[in-house]
């Protein structure tokens, strides 16, 4: 990923899902820490939020269940207070309570193969 990457944040979530869809999770986290970088101060949580998802997974990948664990749980709880605007098409509820599916079987000792969902949007880009 270039350091200067700079997306508008409808192109940014397309590109963080496929990453994540591909399951190139570290890649997806740099797209969505250039768009927390890039967004306005009201919005900074909810993409630090996403940010720290995609870096929660890459641990879980990784083998690190209790560095995913913390990581997604604090990621669920920064986005949440974004669930009634939901900007950007965002799944707010959907990504807090996935988050924090994954965070429970991290805690269970779930590794490296555990099959994830997640969904940034409500609606796929190619729907």
């Amino acid at each position: 990923m270039p350091e200067d990457l700079s997306l508008p944040p409808g192109e940014a979530l397309e590109e963080a899902q496929r990453l994540l869809d591909a399951d190139r999770p570290f890649h997806a986290h740099e797209v969505l820490e250039a768009a927390w970088k890039d967004a306005p101060p009201a919005e900074r949580e909810l993409w630090r939020g996403l940010a720290q998802i995609a870096v929660g997974v890459t641990h879980l990948r990784r083998g690190n269940g209790p560095g995913a664990q913390a990581l997604l749980e604090r990621a669920a709880e920064r986005v949440e207070p974004y669930a009634a605007d939901s900007p950007y098409g965002i799944d707010v509820n959907g990504v807090a309570d996935e988050a924090r599916r994954v965070a429970a079987r991290a805690a269970e000792g779930a590794g490296p193969g555990l099959p994830l969902r997640f969904r940034l949007t409500r609606t796929p880009p190619d729907a």
